[in-house]
């Protein structure tokens, strides 16, 4: 019975030592992260700002309006660049009982256009099934006397 005893004592002492351990240590870690932190935030200066160097270069940070006045109307809305005769249709689509036509510029990139939207020299007067009606109001920048409608169709076999 003694050794029995002898022996829980020794059991429940490790336990006891074990847990003690477990518990102390994570507290020490932190308290480690948080002088590290400390010490670091002391080494690091407050407030850093970009320097630059021109050796002979033009300064990319300057002003280069000099303090005047941007115009106000500088960027153009999305699709005016793009011009009538330069639009190739790509396809049609009808979602919600109404039609959305897809068309490329210039660049390839596909765009979605609806009725009313405008380019530099019309606007998208109708879209059907397997045409869209652009109406061109201007040539070369000057407004036309008799506006004219062009089409593009989706040829049947495309489609």
């Amino acid at each position: 019975m003694k050794e029995e005893e002898k022996m829980k004592k020794i059991l429940t002492f490790f336990l006891l030592t074990a847990l003690l351990c477990l518990f102390t240590h994570p507290l020490s870690s932190q308290e480690e992260k948080n002088d590290l932190k400390k010490e670091i935030s002391r080494e690091m200066p407050k407030t850093t700002y970009p320097s630059y160097k021109r050796a002979g270069r033009k300064d990319p940070f300057r002003d280069l309006l000099g303090g005047r006045e941007a115009k106000k109307k500088t960027a153009v809305s999305r699709g005016r660049e793009i011009y009538i005769d330069d639009v190739t249709l790509i396809g049609i689509v009808k979602a919600r009982g109404k039609f959305t036509a897809i068309v490329t510029g210039p660049q390839e990139f596909p765009l979605y256009i609806k009725v009313g939207h405008k380019f530099s020299d019309g606007f998208v007067l109708s879209i059907k099934d397997s045409k869209v009606t652009f109406r061109k109001t201007k040539e070369r920048g000057f407004p036309l006397f008799r506006p004219k409608d062009i089409i593009k169709e989706i040829h049947p076999e495309e489609r």
